[in-house]
């Protein structure tokens, strides 16, 4: 009865920890649940001047360079394991911390982009995003300080995923009746209009999901009845997709859309800073 009662136990335990969090939050979300042991609070951003001013009580500051740095070969490349282990224990996760990442100002895509790294950092299920961030936060009439809180040091350790692949995966993919390959740049883009990159256009054969029509005027992600149709019109909810950008930063935010809905989601990382530098790797122009 005993090693019954424990196998029980041991099976509720694991359901329990396979349960994923909600990939959106709202501010009334987040405001009930602000006092949980468990919650870390990340305010995202290019520089800390707007988190130096104002920020969710408890908020640490994630600043995107230190899990998404540049090298001589591209902008926002994947982090070392060991050196974001250090940083995501020192912001005070652990094992079973819940994170919630949020923007200040417009700053949608590379906290989007922090989403999906935290993921591909083994933290998938249990990364949520604030809708609309500080600015909703505000709106809805809660408090901001200027006083950072100590954090207890975390005991997390950086396990790597698949959600960010290279230019063989997209090569793969291209070929591959499981794989939607996606355009998240800006329409004008993808038909063929200059970039200032060696070619334009986009990757032969991929579908075009513009991230700026992700969001609303006020930095929202749009509800699922909206999104949900510039989704169906490139991919069945089986596929896979594989969105890309310029360098890996805007289609974060088709990126998380894709997860909201349900899609399964790739990003490749070095984008069109690398294709296009290619002259091997098919690309082409809207024809007129």
């Amino acid at each position: 009865m005993r090693k019954l009662l424990f196998v029980a136990g041991m099976i509720l335990m694991i359901h329990a920890n396979a349960q994923n969090h909600p990939i959106l939050v709202t501010s009334e979300w987040l405001k009930s649940n602000l006092t949980n042991p468990n919650l870390v609070v990340l305010q995202v951003g290019f520089q800390k001047y707007d988190f130096d001013s104002e920020h969710i009580p408890g908020a640490q500051f994630l600043w995107s360079g230190s899990l998404a740095p540049d090298s001589p070969y591209g902008n926002f490349n994947a982090p070392d394991p060991t050196q974001a282990t250090v940083l995501l224990q020192n912001l005070g996760v652990s094992n079973d911390s819940h994170i919630v990442v949020y923007h200040a100002r417009n700053e949608v895509s590379v906290t989007a982009r922090m989403f999906l790294t935290l993921e591909y950092l083994g933290l998938t299920g249990k990364v949520s995003y604030l809708n609309g961030g500080l600015e909703a936060w505000k709106k809805t009439g809660n408090e901001v300080t200027d006083k950072v809180t100590s954090v207890k040091k975390g005991n997390y350790k950086v396990r790597t995923g698949t959600e960010l692949v290279d230019k063989d995966y997209v090569l793969k993919a291209l070929k591959s009746s499981a794989n939607v390959v996606v355009d998240a740049r800006m329409t004008r883009y993808y038909n063929g209009d200059p970039t200032g990159y060696p070619r334009n256009g986009h990757i032969t054969g991929a579908a075009n999901i513009p991230y700026t029509e992700m969001v609303d005027s006020v930095n929202m992600f749009k509800p699922i009845e909206q999104l949900q149709p510039y989704f169906s019109s490139v991919a069945e909810k089986d596929k896979e997709l594989v969105t890309y950008c310029f360098i890996g930063q805007t289609a974060s935010v088709v990126y998380l859309a894709g997860r909201i809905l349900g899609y399964k989601m790739k990003l490749y990382d070095g984008s069109l800073q690398e294709w296009t530098r290619d002259p091997n790797l098919p690309m082409e122009e809207t024809k007129k």
